[in-house]
């Protein structure tokens, strides 16, 4: 029935509600509700229906908050109160763009502002109606190739049960680093495929690239929306959400049989060059095995970050505090340094010496300067004195010679 609006407020429906889990459901159950009423209410299937685009994007909107960890967990104890709605990461369909709106998708894109797009309703309803053609990719091979934007190349991995057992992987790459989508489709039961598994290609150095991995145990994606929202909001505190962005794949595993795999063109205006391989993890025993040990460390450090961060937060409050009470005793210190200084320069006579001296007299008991020479022992009794007085005399002498001669 899609979100209601009372005045300018929308009044939305329970997240739960709208994807029909439980609030005990697993991340996978709600990934997987998500995807089935996406399809059910894609734009492109019901062009007849207005009301299954408002449904689309509700459905979608449930999603986003219920697939981040961070977000869930603030819906569960505060409800929509507690969640920011206009930062809420929607997936887009660029077939429905038109040019424009594709053009400043492309530019955000490229400064780095995560985009989220969807499969296009075209490519999911072919697959689902078994009208796709799907190439065979076998184990321990790999097919080049450069698929049309918003368009998609399917292929069959066939495994048998030793492999099955062993684990698969399937992983594609692009050395002109375009952006694709390696998605997989599940049998369904009219004969056609369903989509099961979505994973976006990352940058990783040179390339771009995207696996997926049935090796029988959990393996995470990362997904790099949650860092940048983390990173627009609090760039000190977006470390502590580096690890928030992991989201489980839904399936582990896979039986024997053939398995549909396709490579998604997700760039903008071209096609997507690509080169996929699918592997058996028999011959990868040892990787497989640090790929299992990694991520339980890292999900064990998430779980440890989280606890962190509460402490980190009260050590940075108390920090915060003490600095501001160092500034403030620093400043308060210098004050009082300041204000001592000066009344101990408030002790001269230096500041009234000129003025005196100008009347040639001593004021208020002070000593001039004149005072003080006529005074100084320097003038009666040190050896200056005593030359000077030497000098006069002997001039006197000489004065008195010559007086008797001229006489």
């Amino acid at each position: 029935m899609g979100p209601k609006t009372e005045g300018s407020r929308v009044v939305r429906r329970d997240p739960y509600e709208v994807l029909s889990v439980t609030r005990d459901s697993s991340d996978l159950e709600i990934k997987a509700a998500y995807r089935k009423l996406a399809l059910k209410y894609h734009p492109d299937k019901n062009a007849s229906n207005p009301e299954a685009s408002e449904l689309f994007k509700e459905v979608a909107y449930s999603y986003s908050v219920l697939s981040d960890p961070e977000k869930r967990r603030q819906y569960d104890s505060s409800g929509f109160e507690a969640l920011e709605s206009d930062s809420m990461d929607m997936e887009i369909d660029l077939s429905n763009l038109g040019t424009v709106n594709t053009m400043f998708a492309a530019l955000f894109s490229k400064l780095g502002v995560p985009i989220k797009t969807t499969v296009s309703a075209t490519v999911l309803e072919e697959a689902m109606n078994g009208t796709v053609t799907v190439r065979p990719l076998p184990l321990g091979t790999s097919v080049s190739g450069k698929v049309e934007k918003q368009g998609a190349h399917f292929f069959g991995v066939s495994i048998n049960e030793q492999q099955a057992q062993a684990g698969i992987v399937v992983r594609v790459t692009s050395a002109a680093q375009s952006k694709f989508k390696l998605l997989y489709f599940e049998q369904d039961v009219n004969g056609g495929y369903g989509l099961a598994l979505q994973e976006d290609s990352e940058k990783a150095g040179k390339v771009t690239s995207a696996g997926m991995y049935f090796l029988h145990f959990q393996v995470y994606r990362m997904d790099s929306t949650v860092n940048a929202l983390s990173m627009a909001k609090d760039p000190e505190g977006s470390f502590f959400k580096k690890l928030e962005g992991l989201q489980p794949c839904e399936v582990s595993e896979l039986n024997a049989g053939t398995h549909i795999f396709a490579v998604y063109g997700d760039n903008f205006f071209k096609p997507a060059s690509y080169t996929i391989e699918a592997l058996c993890a028999k011959s990868y025993e040892e990787t497989t095995e640090k790929l299992k040990d990694i991520e339980t460390q890292i999900l064990r450090k998430r779980n440890e970050l989280r606890q962190f961060e509460t402490e980190y937060r009260q050590a940075l409050a108390r920090f915060q505090e003490v600095t501001n009470r160092y500034s403030q005793e620093k400043q308060s210190v210098d004050e009082l340094l300041k204000e001592r200084d000066s009344i101990h320069s408030s002790y001269t006579v230096s500041s009234t010496v000129t003025d005196a001296s100008e009347n040639g007299a001593s004021s208020s008991g002070k000593i001039t300067s004149e005072e003080f020479k006529a005074t100084s022992p320097s003038e009666e009794g040190n050896s200056d004195g005593k030359d000077k007085s030497s000098k006069k005399k002997w001039y006197n002498l000489n004065l008195r010679g010559s007086d008797k001669k001229l006489g």
